[in-house]
């Protein structure tokens, strides 16, 4: 079986303090510390115990900032050194060094990377992504479309190679004016599919059929952003549950589900780069998506 998993642990701490976010400069304690680790290690060994049966595809999208725990960089080595794991990425600041990239393989390891202005200087976290493409790292570049962050997002333009893609989330709770809409997507061209929620009631989606979500705990849910329970990947409850069905909610407005809408063409635009946001050809050229629109409310 060809399996996407995306892993979100108990972890929920961050080293950062961005004004938007519920988990800035959140602690764990000692406690919870030791728990993500110990779920982060159960489920590294249930994807190695997969070789001969499944090829998986794993994105880890923590709460809080991963890869400033060791448990993390571990895991990520590990994983990409396997035959069955075709890619492992994770979501991250990139406040961490980068040296432990040398003992990875860059052929399957990749990350997403988001620049957070007033977080990290400038110099250093262009400098680490020069370092990631040095060692042959996968990776794209992202920051949210906040109007404050407008010239930190230009200016990471100018600096970037060309082919390396820059990502702008739409802000939470942020309407965007048409005027507004296309100066971000002079920078992403695919900003517009990120401007508004997408209609998904009853709409096919990858998710619970070659796509899961999977926690701590081990239960697995269609998606980060559906409730309701598939099983158990540790007794393998969860497999006679997988299997195509329409999305039970009214919108879809976060990067990490849409994708998966069949309904959209994000599949070919993102071919071989699905988890790490890394477009088929790089930066995608304008234009590329016709303008999208908010669902009418309803009523």
């Amino acid at each position: 079986m060809d399996l996407t998993l995306l892993y979100r642990g108990p972890l929920a701490s961050c080293d950062y303090d961005c004004p938007y976010c519920p988990f800035a400069k959140r602690r764990d304690t000692t406690a919870q510390l030791r728990a993500d680790r110990a779920a982060l290690e159960r489920f590294t060994g249930w994807a190695r115990s997969r070789a001969g049966e499944d090829r998986l595809s794993l994105l880890f999208t923590p709460w809080g900032e991963g890869l400033v725990r060791s448990w993390y960089r571990r895991a990520l080595v590990d994983l990409s050194h396997q035959p069955h794991v075709d890619r492992v990425a994770i979501q991250t600041n990139l406040s961490c060094r980068t040296d432990w990239l040398a003992e990875a393989d860059p052929a399957t390891l990749a990350l997403w990377c988001t620049y957070h202005p007033g977080q990290t200087p400038f110099d250093r976290f262009l400098g680490k992504l020069r370092d990631l493409a040095g060692r042959g790292i996968r990776h794209s570049v992202g920051i949210v479309g906040l109007p404050e962050n407008l010239e930190h997002a230009r200016r990471l333009r100018a600096a970037l190679p060309a082919h390396v893609y820059l990502w702008v989330n739409a802000a939470d709770g942020h309407t965007y004016t048409d005027a507004e809409a296309d100066t971000w997507t002079a920078l992403d061209p695919l900003f517009p599919y990120s401007r508004h929620p997408h209609r998904s009631a009853g709409l096919p989606c990858r998710t619970g059929e070659s796509v899961v979500s999977v926690d701590g705990d081990g239960t697995v849910r269609r998606c980060h952003f559906v409730r309701a329970e598939l099983g158990n990947l540790y007794d393998d409850s969860y497999r006679t549950a997988l299997g195509p069905r329409p999305c039970p909610l009214a919108t879809c407005d976060c990067h990490i589900g849409y994708v998966h809408l069949e309904t959209l063409p994000l599949y070919d635009v993102f071919a071989g780069g699905v988890l790490e946001r890394v477009p088929a050809t790089g930066t995608p050229p304008l234009p590329l998506v016709p303008l999208l629109r908010r669902p009418p409310a309803a009523g």
